[in-house]
């Protein structure tokens, strides 16, 4: 179990962006809104301080509902989380 849990904060640390823009392909004609976003993620209790663009994604920095920081990368059509860094 802690190698596999090892492995998986490795490939979150190491392989957020090459991650991201993987999963990040929508033309821009198709994006939603950043405030969107920010509703969305707000309605699930995070504290969002920015949201900006990053390879074909959006990225936000903010709290999430358990008090941790959060990088994270969505999908900007869908909402989809692409990925997530958080620290204490």
């Amino acid at each position: 179990m802690r190698i596999l849990i090892a492995a998986l904060t490795a490939t979150v640390a190491f392989g957020s962006a090459a991650l991201a823009s993987d999963k990040c392909t929508v033309p821009t004609n198709d994006w939603q809104p950043r405030e969107a976003l920010k509703t969305k993620l707000e309605g699930e209790g995070w504290k969002v301080r920015s949201i900006k663009t990053e390879d074909g994604c959006y990225e936000a920095y903010a709290i999430d509902g358990k008090g941790k920081k959060v990088e994270a990368y969505f999908n900007p059509k869908t909402f989809e989380a692409v990925n997530a860094k958080s620290s204490d």
